[in-house]
């Protein structure tokens, strides 16, 4: 029979080791007059407690993309370097020296990115020749995150003490700034959307007046929308995670979810949009595949998010303008509504941010109006400048 005792944190037993798990390894007397041994209890790995974790904690309450992103930080940055550590015996020096090796070391050796390549298409690290494909001081921090995170939960669970990650203080990865387009820039290639009847052209006015996001605007549906109530609610995103296409009926926040107000230029869009996919419907015949998307293949399909990536590039060619990120179009409403005397406030709930913080630093600073007005101000400005040739760009 063994008596377990607690002293200074330390677990002290009579006699030998208990068995099963967490059982601890040490005793404190025995009954032949022995002074006891002290030790912590045996704690899991790290490698366990994070495959744990992102199976019971993140992925039934996080949203898809969300934790496919920490699983890809566990598996490429935090288990190769510290997976097989002792739960327990993380300290801090051990997660700055992991911090500084993973900012150090090459991710094409590290994941045999140039080895998986043909053996005749095979360019640096399989040669012999590392590229220096480090990560940038974000995504370093942000493995850091996912780690203190996890830790968090394990101090929850009574597991470790303290959480070790949180106490390395790091310096702020630089935001990079995009240089949205000018309000000629987003007229122009709105311009030449509509006027090569471009099938995404709805899609476009969407992402650049109402500063939709690309998996939400890809996920509209049809019942989202009010054409006759000139509203459109926010209230689905279609998202590729882990090869499979997700129609996930959630927004990216609670404030996403907002009714948005649809000016002139959306509704015109929207109804040309209706009409284009009456007439595709009519051509596929049996090849038509049903669904309630507002934006489709030729066949009826959901439209892959990579895909679209590649027709708004192509757009930006064909129209002139300098190519950006579909993301950046959000900063381009921004500076549209700011050139309008938009107050942070409206600003915050057209680009439906869940903290004015957001509005004010990643993306521009506004003065004052209402959101119905400073829609209708921007649908007739995008509208308006369509009607005039827009000026010829260098590129």
């Amino acid at each position: 029979m063994f008596q377990v005792l607690t002293v200074s944190g330390r677990l002290l037993v009579w006699g030998g080791a208990l068995s099963g798990p967490g059982a601890p390894l040490s005793g404190a007397a025995d009954r032949s007059g022995r002074r006891p041994r002290a030790a912590s209890a045996r704690g899991p790995r790290k490698r366990a407690a994070l495959t744990y974790w992102l199976r019971e904690v993140v992925e039934p309450n996080l949203r898809p993309l969300t934790a496919a992103t920490y699983e890809t930080n566990v598996r490429r940055y935090i288990v190769p370097l510290i997976g097989s550590k002792r739960l327990d015996r993380l300290s801090v020096r051990d997660i700055r020296t992991w911090m500084n090796k993973l900012a150090d070391t090459c991710q094409c050796c590290a994941q045999g990115k140039d080895a998986a390549r043909p053996e005749n298409k095979r360019l640096c690290c399989a040669r012999g020749q590392c590229c220096r494909q480090t990560l940038s001081k974000r995504s370093v921090n942000d493995a850091r995150t996912v780690l203190r995170s996890a830790l968090g939960n394990a101090v929850v669970e009574e597991l470790v003490s303290k959480n070790v990650a949180q106490l390395i203080k790091v310096q702020r990865a630089r935001r990079k700034r995009p240089e949205p387009w000018s309000v000629e820039e987003a007229c122009s290639f709105l311009e030449n959307a509509r006027a090569q009847r471009d099938y995404l052209y709805g899609a476009y006015v969407l992402v650049l007046v109402l500063g939709l996001r690309k998996g939400e605007v890809l996920g509209l549906t049809w019942s989202d929308v009010n054409l006759d109530a000139g509203e459109l609610r926010i209230h689905h995103q279609l998202q590729r995670v882990r090869r499979r296409l997700l129609h996930s009926d959630t927004a990216k926040t609670e404030a996403s979810e907002a009714v948005l107000p649809l000016p002139d230029i959306c509704l015109a869009a929207l109804r040309l949009r209706q009409k284009d996919q009456a007439s595709a419907k009519a051509a596929a015949g049996e090849s038509w595949t049903d669904s309630d998307f507002v934006f489709t293949t030729r066949f009826g399909t959901p439209i892959e998010p990579r895909n679209f990536n590649r027709e708004f590039n192509r757009r930006c060619d064909r129209a002139g303008v300098r190519t950006i990120r579909v993301h950046d179009t959000r900063h381009t409403c921004a500076s549209l509504l700011a050139a309008m005397d938009v107050h942070p406030r409206i600003a915050m709930q057209i680009l439906r941010h869940s903290e004015i913080a957001v509005t004010m630093e990643v993306y521009t600073h506004v003065p004052s109006d209402g959101t119905r007005r400073a829609l209708r101000k921007l649908g007739k400005a995008l509208d308006g400048a369509s009607k005039r040739k827009p000026k010829k760009r260098d590129r």
